[in-house]
This record gives structure tokens, C-alpha cells and sequence, in this order.
């Protein structure tokens, strides 16, 4: 059994023209870092697939001051408008090529987090406050993935 978690980014400054330049505040930041420390702690996350995104990116940072990953790539079908069969196909490919990563980290947006829980478990899809992260038990034999549960920064203590 592998663990698949997939994380919204941080809390980011509002819309603007270029979505993909967008940062993340100090306060998005705070969780990025606080959810970093929360995923070493609980899962040791060893593969990270991250959206290209300004935002995902420096989540995806934050969570490295606290985690080793043994395999790490930037994906751009975990775009906020991806294709959410296109991503967890991608994402089942390479746990089948990275055997030695139990534990996937997917940082990435709304929508397409909660489509692609959806995607791996039918029937699931939770909304994600921001830095939020759900967890998925993923096997890996017979493709089949249950939900777990959502954490979200304001509910976890490090």
C-alpha cells in the first residue's frame, strides 16, 4: 500500500491577471511551513509531483525545509484547469516507476485537488481550505484507492 496526499497550496495574494504569477502571503506561507512540519511528523512524504505555479511552487518549498524526497518533478497537468484523469493517470504511472517512495505529495490548486480525489475515489471530493492536505491509502496491485481524511493547518499541531 502507498499513501497519496495531495495539498492545496498556501493562502496566495487575490486574483489577478497573470493566475500563475501569484504568491503566497506571509500568513500562506506560515501554513505551507507549519503543514511541512505536519507531514514529516505523520507520513515522511518520499515523491512530490508540483504544479508550476508561483504559489504551488513556494509550497512545495516551505514543505521541503521539513521533508526529503527522494523523487521530485513539476507537473502541468496539476494546473487549476487540468485534466483530472490526465493527473492521477500521470500520477499512478510514476509510483509504478518509483517503488521506493511510499508516500506521494501532490501540491496543487482548486479545482483540479478535489477533482482528482474525486478521480482516485469515486464518490469524494472534499473542498480544501488552503495548505490543506487529504490522504489517500493507494494499492498500488489492484489500483484501487480509499479516501482517508482532509487535515487542514487550523486543525493540526506540529
Amino acid at each position: 500500500m502507498k499513501t497519496i496526499l495531495i495539498m492545496r497550496h498556501g493562502e496566495a495574494i487575490p486574483m489577478q491577471a497573470d493566475d500563475a504569477s501569484r504568491n503566497l502571503t506571509s500568513v500562506g506561507q506560515q501554513q505551507a511551513e507549519k503543514m511541512g512540519l505536519w507531514l514529516q511528523k505523520m507520513h515522511a512524504p518520499s515523491g512530490l509531483l508540483v504544479s508550476p505555479y508561483v504559489r504551488a511552487q513556494q509550497t512545495a518549498e516551505a514543505v521541503k525545509k521539513s521533508n526529503h524526497f527522494l523523487f521530485e518533478e513539476t507537473c502541468h497537468d496539476i494546473i487549476p484547469d487540468g485534466n483530472p484523469q490526465v493527473a492521477a493517470d500521470y500520477l499512478e504511472t510514476l509510483i509504478a516507476l518509483h517503488p521506493e517512495c511510499e508516500t506521494w505529495l501532490v501540491v496543487a490548486h482548486m479545482p483540479i485537488v478535489s477533482y482528482l480525489v474525486d478521480q482516485l475515489c469515486a464518490g469524494n471530493m472534499p473542498i480544501f481550505n488552503t495548505g490543506a492536505v487529504a490522504q489517500i491509502s493507494y494499492n498500488e496491485v489492484s489500483l484501487k484507492s480509499d479516501y482517508i481524511t482532509i487535515n487542514a493547518p487550523a486543525n493540526v499541531t506540529v
